[in-house]
């Protein structure tokens, strides 16, 4: 249960209404942000510091993709991974692909991106060193290792927010489960 209330449209000031609303699915008020709603300040950065990760990381949409179902699957951030598994879909990864990512099974990847899930994991962690930065920045370079660092830190961020405030799977939307096959 929501440990606080799902603000809607109708709840905030103007300025900040469509914020509640996916950019994914256009209409469609999304628990995470109703939640975090109720300090209308921290939704709009939210918002704003996910737009840059999407938009500015300089990952590809699959890239993206990997990133934040391996953020979900380490933190076990269902809601998280139930927003994404449709999502990467469409950005080319298959069902196989998505399981394995729930597993931690980076056999089905090439080697470029069984560095990025590694490294996203050790980012979730907080555990990255040296030697994977580095195989990182050889596949991607500094500023895309940049974008992934921040990208799956804000992902991490997000799902703590989620756990802490409760938010739950939307009403009518049952988990996708972390194997989609």
């Amino acid at each position: 249960m929501a440990r606080v209330p799902y603000v809607t449209q109708d709840d905030l000031d103007p300025d900040y209404r469509d914020l509640v609303v996916s950019s994914l699915q256009p209409g469609k008020t999304v628990n995470v942000y109703s939640a975090i709603g109720n300090n209308q300040a921290v939704l709009h950065g939210f918002r704003e510091a996910l737009g840059a990760f999407w938009n500015d990381s300089g990952l590809t949409d699959r890239q993206r993709e990997i990133v934040i179902l391996t953020v979900a699957a380490e933190i076990r951030s269902a809601y998280e991974w139930q927003q994404h598994v449709n999502v990467a879909g469409d950005a080319g990864l298959a069902p196989a692909e998505i399981a394995a990512i729930a597993r931690d099974d980076r056999s089905p990847f090439p080697d470029e991106e069984r560095a990025l899930v590694a490294y996203t994991r050790a980012v979730a962690r907080g555990r990255v060193d040296d030697a994977l930065h580095e195989a990182m920045t050889e596949y991607f370079g500094t500023e895309t290792v940049v974008g992934a660092a921040s990208t799956a830190a804000g992902y991490v961020a997000l799902g703590r927010v989620i756990d802490a405030l409760g938010v739950e799977i939307e009403a009518g939307d049952e988990f996708v489960g972390w194997d989609p096959e």
